[in-house]
């Protein structure tokens, strides 16, 4: 059985036109780009000055949590320097050879995005640091003695990495980079920011205390943001709600299971696990990941670190343990021979 998109209940927009709305909400200009005033200044100084210089802009590494704008600001470095763009992930580049087919396709200024840069094997980390530094690869034919190696000259480009691991990334990589930005989760007040400009793309009519509520619950993050507007404005197209206030978003993110706190079902189950079944814990992440019925990987990058930024969940030698504040949050009582951090 099948679910009726709601679009599609009311009738007001086909697909295509709905995925071209919803690429709109990705500014297109720094001026447009809303939050991370330092990084902003600092990277329109760097595009300005490549600008004036009539050359490529230097090497540049965003570093952040996954949602806050690393990929938005390639397209917006991309359409500020008026060259092309190429996309491509870490994971996507296994062998040097794939790299080599990427940089030799390049033309003269243009701007290649990595996402995920940590993710690239060891063999094309190598080559891409001949590639950064001198604008050439050699390219290895053959095996073994007859080994040939051929030097292969490229056009001068603007690499931009993104990742969320910078930590990963190995010195001799990290070094060649001319401008290093760290992205930093948003105000409340930032992302109100983001979903008046959104709801004006979207169509939307949304109250201050509407744009509050949604903000609130946005786990600083705009591309949660940008999500959580679409799923209010479905609910308010659905209800028939011309003006979503602070009760009509509620309604609809609690329809969602998004808390007041921005906490969904996974946080939620995990945090219930650790104070229920293992009574605020210690207790091992792969046991919790079980319980709750996810992949230790999503536990551990998905809902740990919204928990422990929000004193809710703690990491401890011993394993993971619940907060006062947990116990709290879910209307529980903690029990009195659960282990507890030093000085609560």
């Amino acid at each position: 059985m099948t679910t009726e998109d709601p679009r599609e209940i009311v009738g007001t927009t086909t697909a295509p036109e709905e995925r071209a709305m919803e690429a709109a909400l990705r500014p297109r200009s720094l001026e447009d780009f809303v939050g991370q005033q330092t990084v902003r200044t600092q990277l329109s100084l760097v595009l300005e000055s490549s600008r004036i210089r009539g050359r490529a802009a230097d090497h540049m590494l965003l570093s952040g949590p996954p949602g806050l704008g690393k990929t938005t600001l390639a397209m917006i470095i991309s359409s500020e320097m008026g060259a092309p763009l190429r996309i491509t992930s870490g994971p996507a580049i296994q062998h040097a050879g794939d790299l080599a087919a990427i940089l030799s396709s390049l033309t003269e200024g243009e701007v290649l995005f990595i996402d995920e840069i940590h993710r690239m094997s060891r063999p094309a980390e190598e080559m891409l640091y001949m590639a950064m530094e001198d604008f050439r690869v050699d390219i290895v034919v053959g095996k073994g003695a007859g080994a040939t190696s051929i030097p292969l000259e490229l056009p001068e480009f603007t690499l931009v990495g993104a990742t969320t691991r910078a930590g990963l990334l190995p010195g001799p990589l990290r070094d060649r980079f001319g401008f290093t930005g760290h992205l930093e989760f948003y105000s409340a007040q930032e992302l109100e920011k983001v979903l008046r400009r959104s709801a004006g793309l979207l169509e939307m009519t949304v109250g201050e205390d509407g744009f509050a509520e949604i903000a609130s619950r946005s786990r600083g993050t705009p591309r949660i943001t940008n999500r959580l507007l679409r799923r209010v404005r479905d609910w308010a197209l659905v209800h028939g709600v011309d003006e979503v206030d602070r009760g009509a978003a509620a309604d609809a993110l609690d329809t969602y299971e998004v808390d007041p706190r921005g906490l969904d079902r996974l946080d939620r189950a995990v945090l219930r696990a650790l104070c229920t079944t293992f009574r605020g814990g210690p207790v091992g992440l792969s046991t919790l990941a079980v319980i709750v019925g996810e992949e230790t990987e999503t536990v551990e990058t998905v809902a740990e670190p919204y928990l422990v930024r929000e004193g809710l969940l703690a990491r401890t030698p011993r394993g993971r343990i619940a907060t006062d504040e947990a116990f709290a949050h879910l209307g529980l009582s903690r029990p009195e021979s659960q282990e507890r951090l030093p000085g609560t």
